[in-house]
């Protein structure tokens, strides 16, 4: 299927490893133009030279904190200046801070508040106006299978972002809808890549990891970034035009949610 994703200009944040660099892979595959964010300038520039040797496309790179306030902006009129536009925002930039509920505190709330929820907002509001120029645009945010239900011990302050980003993108997708703005979040479940939180339990303790895919995944086995950076892609699209405000599962049956 042709997403009809040719010329148009994607903005991929978190996007050097894992999820966000699989992202901007489908995006490329799709003939999409990308500006892609990390804060690390070498691995950035690495996967932006593998998409332009892979899919011939337009790829430029930013290398920020974007947890930075004025990065969003910063962002986002790069953007505009080097491709003339910007059709589709991916917010991918997250992390975790594991620990009992009772010992955390105000500074670990705020440092992943700010990651996986403030820093997706600023760059979603500059962007607006940008894609309202450019005749609407999408904005797809990944989240977790975490944020529509219970994520266990340990992981109060992660389940409270991912669920305020599912929870603002449909208020985003209610008042931006007349201006061809749509707005989605994705939730992955347990996504296993090189060198992240998953590849390296199952490189520490094969056999729990085994027995954890058999008692929590139906399909069997981990998922695959690219797994979610197709679903992501097809959002992106206009082959979802009539897709906005909802929050799609990539998780193998791994959640529990009935909606």
């Amino acid at each position: 299927m042709d997403l009809e994703l040719t010329e148009k200009t994607a903005l991929v944040t978190g996007a050097s490893r894992g999820i966000g660099r699989a992202i901007a892979a489908s995006l490329a595959a799709e003939n999409c133009q990308l500006l892609l964010c990390a804060r690390g300038a070498d691995a950035l520039e690495q996967t932006a030279h593998e998409l332009r040797q892979a899919h011939g496309v337009r790829v430029e790179t930013v290398a920020i904190d974007i947890t930075v306030p004025d990065a969003a902006s910063r962002l986002v009129e790069t953007a505009r200046e080097r491709f003339g536009g910007l059709h589709v925002l991916v917010g991918n930039a997250g992390g975790n801070s594991r620990g009992r509920f009772e010992d955390t505190t105000d500074e670990a709330w705020a440092d992943i508040m700010d990651l996986n929820v403030y820093s997706h907002l600023r760059t979603a509001r500059a962007a607006i106006p940008v894609m309202k120029a450019s005749g609407g645009g999408s904005m797809v945010f990944v989240a977790s299978i975490f944020g529509r239900e219970a994520g266990g011990a340990g992981l109060s302050i992660y389940n409270t972002t991912k669920s305020a980003l599912i929870s603002a993108a449909k208020i985003m997708a209610v008042e931006l809808g007349r201006d061809g703005i749509r707005v989605n979040t994705v939730a992955p479940g347990s996504i296993r890549f090189p060198g992240g939180s998953w590849d390296k339990r199952v490189k520490a303790d094969p056999e729990a990891m085994k027995q954890f895919v058999s008692d929590n995944i139906p399909m069997g086995r981990f998922g695959r970034a690219e797994e979610v950076g197709d679903v992501v892609a097809f959002l992106a699209s206009d082959r979802a035009s009539w897709v906005s405000g909802a929050c799609l599962t990539v998780d193998g049956v791994q959640s529990h949610s009935l909606i």
